[in-house]
């Protein structure tokens, strides 16, 4: 991930050994432009930092990144000791920095956190909650974009390693960073915030996303709400009107708290929805086209619109940023064809599916209305519950045909059957073992919403109808 602004001298030695924690094992070079943790994408002065995954040492990939022309690198204290023997005659007669750290994961959220720090003149926007941030980010990303140099993080970078990451991305010639922060265990977002300290904080909302390594709705709000751990009383909070926690959000604020939604934006006038085609926006003299389907989305915009107003953005900014924006990857994607599809299998929490859901129920179709629906994934103890309530609740809608896929969905199979679903039902664990029976369902002039966790790849079911 390289930025497309002038590049920047971003670590000397010194500033590595001290904003690490680390200690120096040998010196190099002083440019170091770019920070990576994929010793493919490494190019000369680079650093590299190999991090430890579930299957993968990033240790182990050192000496690739040291011949690709790595400027520097970071290795655990340990791993230093182990390789030792084979580094040091590869760092011979190379300008390359390298230094022995604790924790290499640590050390790159240090490196962000001390980077970060020296760049005073950069507005931060952070965005949290429990579905919506990423597509809230490229919203609110798009309508400052129009007006001034702004960097959001790409994709769903968004993590202890992906906001570090995109930190490094961040020079003095941006005006606007927006940074999505997502959370799935508890301490994460304290680290987030120490890198970033926002000065203006969304928080989307409070659902289920990732309950069962957060343990409940109150661990959640808990965890979100220290995204505002370095308020000092000059930050913005902006909250959904009708979010449960709204005044939990709000109680010992060292800031402003700003409400958004249909009766806080001032000066919005209503809206029309357009079913696949978006919504319109009647907003003070504009129209809005919108793009993006759901109600849910038209919130999200709703946020885009009252922080551009308080950030002081032109209306005309406002309206072509938002006009302008497009779906990501797997994130209520409209595919039209011989069957129109609903691509929606990025994620999938009990919050997103239950909006899918009742979207599609909404929609007003002429052919058959189809639903795949995957399983949801780290609900923990409370998955069995989470998909039985979603089970029932396809149940109730007007849908010819709902299919599952996954182990977990199984209990939402059953749950949608006894509860007397009056179309066709079928579950398989197979994503592939429901190919066949999507397609001789699925017929021209149909629609069709896949949804589910990304884990399943139920995108893999589109390849029937190319």
């Amino acid at each position: 991930m390289r930025g497309t602004k002038l590049e920047q001298n971003l670590f000397s030695c010194n500033e590595l050994v001290s904003a690490t924690h680390g200690t120096c094992m040998r010196t190099g070079g002083e440019h170091i432009f770019h920070v990576s943790i994929d010793s493919r994408e490494i190019a000369p002065g680079d650093l590299f930092v190999p991090l430890k995954g579930e299957k993968v040492d990033g240790h182990d990939y050192l000496e690739a990144a040291i011949n690709n022309g790595a400027r520097a690198v970071i290795v655990g204290h340990e791993e230093w000791k182990a390789r030792e023997s084979r580094l040091v005659p590869l760092l011979e007669n190379r300008d390359v920095i390298c230094v022995a750290v604790d924790d290499t994961l640590r050390a790159l959220q240090r490196l962000a956190e001390y980077h970060m720090r020296r760049l005073k003149n950069v507005f931060r926007i952070g965005i949290t909650g429990s579905s919506g941030k990423t597509t809230t980010k490229e919203i609110i990303g798009a309508v400052l974009a129009g007006a001034a140099s702004t960097i959001i993080n790409p994709g769903n970078l968004n993590s202890e390693i992906g906001v570090p990451l995109t930190a490094f991305q961040v020079n003095s010639s941006y005006e606007y960073a927006v940074f999505e922060m997502g959370i799935n265990h508890s301490g994460e977002m304290d680290i987030l915030a120490d890198i970033v300290r926002p000065d203006l904080v969304v928080i989307t909302n409070i659902g289920t996303a990732h309950i069962g390594l957060l343990g409940s709705g109150n661990n959640i709000a808990s965890e979100k709400k220290k995204i505002t751990r370095h308020f000092n009383g000059q930050q913005k909070l902006f909250i959904y009107e009708d979010e449960k926690y709204f005044s939990y959000f709000s109680e010992n604020i060292r800031g402003q708290v700003i409400a958004y939604g249909q009766k806080s934006v001032q000066g919005l006038l209503g809206s029309e929805d357009l079913g696949l085609d978006g919504t319109i926006i009647n907003w003070e003299e504009l129209q809005i086209h919108f793009p993006l389907i759901g109600k849910h989305n038209y919130i999200n915009a709703l946020s885009a619109i009252a922080v551009a107003e308080e950030l002081g953005i032109a209306q005309h900014h406002i309206k072509h940023g938002i006009e302008a924006v497009k779906p990501l990857f797997g994130r209520s994607e409209i595919l039209k064809g011989r069957v129109t599809i609903i691509k929606d299998c990025y994620n999938a929490n009990p919050d997103s599916v239950s909006k899918a859901l009742e979207f599609m129920h909404t929609l007003s179709w002429k052919g058959k209305k189809i639903v795949v629906l995957g399983s949801m994934l780290e609900l923990g103890l409370k998955s069995e519950s989470a998909h039985k309530h979603i089970g029932r609740l396809a149940a109730g809608f007007d849908f010819d045909c709902v299919f599952f896929s996954g182990i977990e969905s199984l209990d939402a199979f059953k749950a949608c059957k006894e509860n007397k679903f009056k179309g066709i039902t079928v579950w398989k664990e197979s994503v592939m073992d429901l190919t066949p029976i999507l397609t001789q369902h699925a017929d021209s002039g149909d629609i069709v919403l896949i949804k589910g966790s990304r884990a399943l790849e139920l995108e893999r079911l589109i390849q029937s109808f190319s």
